[in-house]
C-alpha cells in the first residue's frame, strides 16, 4: 500500500533514491522496481534486515530492471552516513510524528538531496489522527509513538522554512482511517473484536483486488476522510525565494 503517488512524484531508471524511516520497505521497492538506485534507512535493524532480504527476493525474480540497485542500512535521520547532495530524490513516509526535531530531519533531507531534487514528506493527516488521539491514550503514548499532530499549513510551513518548495499535496487512504477509529475504540492491542476483525478484511480484500468500486469511493473521501497528508517539494538551484 502505497502512500506517496508515484503518478504525481515520477521516479525514473537511474535516479538516486533514500526511503527515509523505510519501515518495511514498501516505498524503496516500488522505487527499486522503476529502476531507480534506491538505499532504504532506517533506525530499526530488524525492519532494515527483513528490506534487504526483500531486495534480494526482488532481484533473484527480476522484478527490478538492469542497472536498479538496492541497499538496506540502519542509520540516524539526524545524521545521515552521506555526503551533501547525495541523492535526486528522498522520500519521509509517516516518520517526523514520531521525531522530536522534525526540523532536523528535515534540514538534513535537504543536505543529501541535490539542487533540483525532489522530496515527498507523508504524516498522519490532523482530522483523522485526533480522533485516534481522543479515543486512545495508547494509540499514541508508547516508546517510539506519535508526539505531534500536524495542521497541513505548519507541516508546509517547516518545508518551506528548510528551503523546500512545495508544488504538490493530497489526502490518502480514507478507508484507512475508520479502520484506525475502531482499532483505538476497542483497544490498540485488541485484534479480536468483531468489528476490527471485519473491516480488516474489508481492507485486506481491497488491497488484494483493487476492485474499482472502492478505488473510486477512497478517491472521493480522501479529501474529507484521507489518513494522510501527502506534501511534494523540490529543493531549489538558488535560495527559495522566502515570499513563497
Amino acid at each position: 500500500m502505497l502512500t506517496v503517488d508515484f503518478t504525481r512524484f515520477p521516479i525514473a531508471p537511474g535516479d538516486r533514491v533514500l526511503d527515509l524511516g523505510c519501515g518495511a520497505g514498501r516505498h524503496a521497492f516500488e522505487a527499486y522496481r522503476r529502476g531507480a538506485r534506491v538505499v532504504a534507512l532506517d533506525r530499526n535493524g530488524d525492519e532494515i534486515r527483513e528490506v534487504a532480504t526483500w531486495f534480494a527476493a526482488m532481484k533473484e525474480a527480476g522484478e527490478a530492471p538492469a542497472g536498479a540497485t538496492a541497499t538496506a542500512m540502519e542509520g540516524d535521520a539526524l545524521d545521515l552516513p552521506f555526503p551533501d547532495a547525495s541523492f535526486d530524490v528522498v522520500i519521509i513516509s509517516e516518520v517526523m510524528e514520531h521525531i522530536p526535531d522534525d526540523e532536523g530531519v528535515l534540514a538534513e533531507m535537504v543536505r543529501v538531496l541535490r539542487p533540483g531534487g525532489r522530496i515527498a514528506v507523508t504524516v498522519p493527516r490532523y482530522g483523522p489522527e485526533k480522533v485516534c488521539w481522543a479515543l486512545s491514550d495508547a494509540y499514541h503514548e508508547v516508546e517510539g509513538g506519535h508526539i505531534r499532530i500536524y495542521k497541513a499549513d505548519e507541516l508546509l510551513g517547516k518545508v518551506r522554512a528548510a528551503g523546500l518548495r512545495p508544488y504538490g499535496s493530497h489526502h490518502a487512504h480514507a478507508l484507512h482511517s475508520p479502520y484506525w477509529w475502531l482499532k483505538c475504540a476497542f483497544g490498540v492491542d485488541n485484534d479480536k473484536a468483531l468489528p476490527v476483525r471485519a473491516y480488516h478484511k474489508l481492507l485486506v480484500w481491497d488491497i488484494m483486488k483493487k476492485p474499482l468500486a472502492t478505488r473510486l469511493a477512497e478517491r472521493a473521501l480522501n479529501p474529507v476522510l484521507g489518513k494522510s497528508f501527502v506534501v511534494y517539494a523540490t529543493k531549489p538551484h538558488l535560495p527559495a525565494d522566502t515570499a513563497l
